[in-house]
């Protein structure tokens, strides 16, 4: 998924996989995936993934400010 935001592009095909982080089985309607990526330039995103009744019905890509990467990781 490729998404813009402040005029910087967030690719999860170029950038590189950090860590996943899945809540509840394929299929659950409240179940959902958060994977913390880094692009090429350094900057940290979270591809997220949910099911209809979970805190992120669809897909999306969301910006990570590098002072909150080590709050995420050690919270998953």
């Amino acid at each position: 998924m490729k998404k813009v935001i402040c005029k910087k592009e967030y690719d999860t095909e170029i950038a590189t996989l950090i860590r996943k982080h899945t809540v509840g089985e394929f299929g659950d309607p409240a179940g959902y995936e958060e994977s913390l990526y880094q692009t090429p330039a350094g900057l940290y995103f979270l591809y997220v993934c949910g099911g209809e009744a979970s805190p992120y019905p669809g897909e999306d890509i969301l910006r990570l400010a590098k002072a909150k990467v080590n709050d995420w990781l050690e919270n998953h």
